[in-house]
């Protein structure tokens, strides 16, 4: 008997080291092959456009198009994707959201090692795959605790880190330092987070970041 076609996973994160050290666990599985990896939005759009794939190993925090944007658009290019969400964040904004616009499976990254291949077995079956903090998170929002009510829901993954740097109490320029972007590409997010949130002054943006546990009191 043939043994069955090995899962053909993509990778998209922006930290190298973290995409060497996914590939070395799917590596290690005969079951899986890694067909690529990129390291932003736009190529993770432009890969799945070029090579054929069964599973997107997405990361949420990516520079350009980030992965919530990746997830809207990846169906419309490979309507048979699974995506399977490798985050550090178990916010349940992130969930819920990541969930709405379409992932398969949610995993946290301290999690990889032990669950990652499960992951993409059970995405690939059909079958949501969560690592037990987001399954905790989803469960909240069952409870009626839904984080699509929060004002930051709408947010990107970037506009929320320059939110949560606001809040800390750095300037512009070490904002900028800090996320590796330019201090008039942080000015237009602090623009759009006034925008998007209806407030006018920064005291405004760090009561609302406290308050919806972006950072903690001073």
């Amino acid at each position: 008997m043939s043994r069955p076609a090995p899962i053909r996973v993509l990778l998209a994160d922006d930290h190298t080291l973290v995409r060497a050290g996914v590939r070395r666990i799917l590596e290690a599985h005969p079951g899986i092959t890694v067909v690529g990896e990129v390291a932003d939005g736009a190529a993770a759009l432009e890969a799945l456009a070029r090579t054929p794939a069964d599973v997107l190993v997405l990361d949420l925090s990516m520079p350009g198009i980030d992965g919530f944007q990746v997830l809207k658009r990846a169906r419309a290019i490979v309507p048979e994707i699974k995506v399977l969400v490798l985050s550090m964040h178990a916010e349940t904004e992130y969930v819920a959201r990541a969930v709405r616009e379409g992932a398969d499976g949610y995993l946290l990254k301290d999690s990889a090692v032990q669950d990652l291949v499960a992951g993409i077995d059970a995405v690939r079956a059909g079958r949501a795959y969560y690592s037990p903090q987001v399954q905790r998170e989803l469960t909240e929002l069952l409870r009626g605790k839904s984080a699509l009510e929060s004002p930051l829901a709408e947010l990107t993954v970037r506009e929320r880190e320059v939110l949560g740097r606001i809040a800390e109490g750095l300037s512009t320029k070490e904002i900028a330092a800090r996320l590796g972007i330019s201090a008039r590409t942080v000015e237009t997010h602090r623009a759009n987070l006034m925008r998007k949130l209806g407030l006018r002054s920064a005291a405004q943006l760090i009561r609302l970041a406290i308050r919806e546990g972006l950072v903690g009191p001073p």
